[in-house]
């Protein structure tokens, strides 16, 4: 079971809501991964409106909503659009984004902990979107953030875990849960994240692209166990050199003696 801020997930999953066809399909696709926790960009999605696409397609009796703030540029908008989506919503669960170019979308980070540090004192359950920076991490941390969320490659490329081994690094020294976000573009990406030993995973554009999304989410469901079920049994070490998985204890011809 995963505890953030108090509150247990059954589910490591977590899924983005951009990029679908359609809300039917994002709902579809939602059910299908077993997820209970969803981000939702506050540029995208009415939190107040029941009759907004969105919301009318997912209940929030059955998911935890993790309004994000998308398109922040610096620290004071970040800050702005999450007191609008606590308004809205009532929760003051948020996924920090601060994303200065929107070319790369790589998160500011001396932005996103100033950020943090005034979310935090207002209140808030902050879960920071960063770059995979051990540093940066345990800065976050001290300022209160109930996760962290490193980057795996940019928002959107599918390019995998590419900061595997400072991702490494903030998994060791994580007093808070680790849930890589960003570049998961296939099943395996995910376990792999999961082998190490991260949290959760935050997966969107992977599956809203799929050529199915609904059979791509059930296939993310399925890595993300399997992952942490290898993670939980021990991975072995790795090693440049080979090492024989059967003991060798004679020679090829005096073990094939008795055929002579």
């Amino acid at each position: 079971m995963l505890t953030i801020a108090g509150t247990d997930f059954r589910s490591r999953l977590f899924l983005g809501t951009g990029k679908f066809s359609s809300s039917a399909v994002m709902a579809e696709a939602i059910a299908a991964s077993d997820c209970q926790m969803v981000t939702v960009a506050l540029r995208r999605v009415n939190l107040d409106n029941p009759e907004d696409d969105i919301m009318k397609a997912l209940s929030q009796r059955d998911y935890t909503f993790l309004p994000n703030t998308s398109g922040a540029r610096n620290a004071n908008e970040a800050i702005r659009l999450a007191h609008l989506a606590r308004a809205a919503s009532g929760s003051s669960w948020l996924k920090l984004e601060v994303t200065p170019d929107p070319r790369t979308l790589l998160p500011d980070p001396v932005e996103t902990l100033i950020a943090t540090e005034e979310l935090v004192k207002a209140g808030f359950i902050v879960l920071p979107y960063m770059n995979a920076d051990p540093i940066l991490a345990l800065k976050l941390q001290d300022a209160g953030a109930a996760a962290v969320m490193p980057l795996g490659s940019p928002i959107g490329t599918n390019q995998g875990v590419l900061t595997d081994a400072m991702i490494e690094i903030i998994i060791e020294q994580a007093r808070v849960p680790v849930v890589v976000d960003a570049g998961i573009g296939a099943p395996s990406h995910a376990a792999y994240a999961m082998e190490m030993g991260a949290d959760a995973v935050l997966v969107n554009t992977a599956i809203s692209i799929a050529g199915d999304p609904v059979a791509m989410a059930a296939a993310f469901a399925k890595a993300v166990e399997a992952g942490r079920t290898a993670y939980i049994a021990g991975m072995g070490r790795r090693s440049k050199q080979a090492s024989a998985s059967s003991p060798v204890t004679g020679t090829l011809s005096s073990d094939l003696g008795f055929l002579a």
